[in-house]
């Protein structure tokens, strides 16, 4: 199995270097569907189980194989895939300790946040060195991420990023020593462990969505997500717990 979901964690494991084929691509989607509809969990972490990488991306010699029809049904798929940790209601976090390259990092992009390790590895999208371009998120996810030059210089030349570079520009979001990088991403998931479910979900949404509006628009939208915390049970406990000065209990609904 490349791909599994266990207890708050998905682990990309197909060696040497977690490229992806069709096979891939659908347990990652199964992976993806059973933590967003884990109760238990709050937030999802996506790492790697094999050394030093975190994913090359897609499968190069795979794509040389196939015809132009039957790559574009399994860039569908991967599109598909990724919007799903976009659309999910759970916080997923990349845990990046190795290359992620390619479909690697667009799968690191679909997340939340992206935590990172120091070290020598590297980060970026080389597809126009292939004669074609991110097609699984990229050239859209990237520029919205660290501004449109930025990201277009390094789609234009596919030119890799160190860990650090890629923290400077805002791709990672956190840059913490190799050792702690496990620690870092565990201990962020245990933080939202007892947060309230329904506003987690809806602060995702307020931010993806409304990134895509107008904002007059993306205001309305931050109104229209608002409102029905203030009628749950998790609003009131919460109001209430500030105002008795004691922990919460957020129960989802």
């Amino acid at each position: 199995m490349a791909v599994a979901y266990q207890d708050g964690v998905i682990t990309l494991a197909r060696p040497p270097a977690n490229s992806y084929d069709q096979g891939f691509v659908e347990e990652l989607g199964a992976a993806v569907a059973a933590a967003s509809t884990d109760d238990a969990v709050r937030a999802v972490i996506v790492r790697s189980g094999v050394e030093k990488f975190f994913s090359a991306g897609a499968d190069v010699r795979a794509f040389a194989e196939r015809d132009a029809d039957a790559n574009m049904a399994m860039v569908r798929l991967a599109h598909r895939t990724l919007d799903a940790i976009a659309a999910s209601p759970k916080v997923f976090v990349a845990e990046i300790a190795g290359h992620a390259l390619g479909g690697g990092l667009e799968i690191a992009l679909a997340c939340d946040l992206r935590f990172g390790a120091e070290g020598r590895y590297r980060i970026g999208l080389p597809e126009v060195t292939l004669g074609l371009l991110p097609g699984t998120g990229g050239t859209q996810r990237l520029p919205r991420l660290i501004g449109r030059g930025r990201a277009l210089d390094r789609m234009l030349t596919g030119a890799p990023m160190s860990p650090q570079e890629a923290h400077d520009l805002g791709v990672l979001d956190r840059l913490v020593p190799a050792q702690e990088l496990t620690a870092t991403t565990e201990g962020f998931a245990a933080q939202l462990a007892s947060a309230a479910p329904l506003a987690l979900a809806a602060i995702k949404a307020a931010v993806h969505r409304g990134a895509e509006l107008p904002l007059p628009e993306a205001l309305e939208l931050e109104l229209d997500l608002v409102a029905p915390l203030f009628a749950s049970a998790d609003g009131r406990e919460g109001m209430q717990a500030f105002l008795d000065k004691r922990p919460p209990t957020f129960t989802g609904a």
